[in-house]
């Protein structure tokens, strides 16, 4: 097999990405890509197609085209499975196959394809073998890598024990000038009297300025001028002493003081990590049976409209505090959410199995036997993975609309889909392209520029049934749609999707029922729009 080139195209022909395995001008490479859609025979099933000089093996990739330009004695077979492995690679190295991506990432393209085929023939690589190629790890450099670190860090080490050592002499020269400053004081036999006669307690106060206080006027008036020289150098190594601790970069701070013990850092309460963890979902007062429903939702929506792929993982936890409340068994109610059989449900390997057709029923096996107390204990979980839109909690609509003048008019509108559950800390965000920036037209809107990914943020605090959608406008330089997508959404809710929730809960014996509390919490792991 000889491959002349490889290359992606648009249905119209037009070169996106080229690699000439063989001398060929740029003309010829473009002439023959402008050639190659007009010879695909309508309502073909074939991937080849052939000239009076080159053969065309291709494949649909989206919007585009992956071909390679091979010559007629060519080996059709070796070149499909070549194909694929291009089409594999382009997959792996690129989020979304579109024309923006590709180009964006040229060059790393590029050097895959020479790892594929080197003269025009076939390399014997698979595609693990050519990510590992890409990466390209050096344990030479990790090795000076690991010296440049040991040297940075030496080099901390040494600025600490500087710091340590100016901090030892100027507390030397503190304990000096105090030690004078009060012999000073009692040499003034009429002025100092007995408190200033005796130098002991001059010795132990830590700060200088505070012996000069306690000692008399006369003698500071009869101190020698070199003892204030003295105090003008002390003041000069302080000096260096801090822009020693500013090139640090604040380091050196945490550094014991030697003469005064460390202040104790106060340690923030559990319960207040938690409430930050869950944001602003309302806090639930525990009672004696306490039942969190904790669910996980993976959304990928299209633009256009429709799902790419939804994810949703749950799980109940169960915690009994009292042990006369152990041997229970909790009732859920019907689902107000119907999956139907794509919920899939696995309980824990000492919980009962539900029965068909029947009330859905939490309990153990035996029933000699009670739930742990004190601790939570994965009761139930469930699963669903599906493209059913209907499932969705929030949906999102997107709408870039680009102007004659070089700016482009962006709506997107966001809409509650289920009403059993609210959204609190929703946070949707848009990127934007390079170099500009947005003008917002609703002023009460809530909405911020983050720098780090150059997007707009659009916060809302909560989105409830009552309040169940809302729109934002807004004009910024740029013409390309495609700029404005992934739309990002982070949020935490308070319900359960799958609509899993505890009706009631009864004793074994007896059926009595049994006061209990419940929380249900959602949090986005992944939702864009894409």
């Amino acid at each position: 097999m000889v491959v002349l080139a490889a290359s992606i195209c648009t249905k119209g022909g037009k070169a996106v990405l080229s690699r000439q395995f063989h001398p060929m001008t740029r003309t010829r490479i473009e002439s023959l890509l402008a050639s190659f859609p007009k010879l695909i025979p309508a309502n073909s099933q074939h991937t080849s197609v052939e000239t009076a000089e080159v053969r065309y093996v291709y494949q649909p990739l989206e919007d585009l085209y992956i071909l390679l330009i091979t010559n007629k004695a060519s080996n059709i077979l070796q070149d499909i499975d070549t194909l694929h492995l291009f089409a594999r690679v382009v997959s792996d190295m690129c989020k979304t196959v579109e024309e923006r991506e590709i180009q964006r990432q040229s060059f790393e393209l590029l050097g895959a394809f020479d790892e594929i085929v080197s003269l025009g023939y076939r390399e014997h690589v698979n595609l693990m073998q050519v990510r590992s190629v890409l990466e390209m790890e050096s344990h030479e450099e990790k090795i000076q890598d690991i010296i440049a670190r040991n040297k940075e860090a030496e080099a901390k080490e040494e600025l600490k024990r500087r710091a340590r050592q100016l901090e030892m002499q100027r507390r030397e020269q503190q304990k000096r000038t105090a030690a004078l400053g009060g012999g000073g004081g009692g040499g003034s036999y009429l002025g100092g009297g007995a408190s200033g006669y005796s130098p002991v307690p001059k010795y132990e106060a830590p700060d200088a300025p505070t012996a000069r206080t306690a000692s008399p006027a006369p003698a500071a008036a009869s101190r020698p001028p070199n003892f204030k020289t003295g105090g003008m150098k002390l003041g000069s190594k302080k000096t260096r002493q801090a822009e020693l601790l500013d090139a640090l970069g604040g380091e050196v701070l945490a550094v014991e003081d030697m003469s005064t013990p460390p202040t104790p850092i106060p340690v923030e309460p559990p319960t207040q990590i938690q409430k930050d963890a869950r944001g602003s979902l309302p806090t639930v007062t525990p009672e004696s049976v306490h039942v969190v429903v904790k669910e996980t939702i993976s959304v990928s929506l299209l633009r256009e409209g429709g799902i790419k792929s939804m994810q949703l993982s749950g799980d109940m936890n169960l915690q009994v505090a009292d042990p006369s409340n152990a041997h229970i068994r909790l009732a859920l109610a019907p689902f107000s959410t119907d999956f139907g059989s794509d919920l899939q449900f696995k309980q824990h390997p000492n919980v009962a199995k539900f029965v068909p057709n029947q009330e859905k029923i939490v309990a153990l096996k035996d029933p000699s036997r009670g739930f742990p107390v004190g601790q939570a204990l994965a009761v139930l979980k469930w699963r669903y993975a599906g493209q059913d839109e209907s499932y969705v909690p929030l949906s999102i609509n997107c709408w870039p609309s680009p102007s004659n003048d070089g700016t482009c008019d962006v709506n997107i509108e966001y809409e509650l889909e289920h009403d059993h559950i609210t959204l609190y800390d929703v946070v949707i965000s848009i990127p934007l392209p390079a170099g500009s920036y947005p003008t917002v037209s609703d002023a009460s809107s809530n909405w911020s520029l983050n720098p780090s990914t150059h997007a707009l943020d659009w916060s809302i605090p909560q989105i409830s049934a009552d309040e169940r959608s809302g729109t934002l406008e807004f004009t910024v330089g740029g013409d390309d749609v495609g700029a404005f997508f992934p739309v990002k959404v982070a949020f935490v809710a308070q319900g359960s999707l799958a609509g899993i929730e505890v009706a009631k809960v009864t004793r074994v014996s007896g059926g009595e029922e049994v006061v209990f509390s419940s929380d249900a919490v959602v949090s986005a792991e992944e939702y864009v729009v894409l």
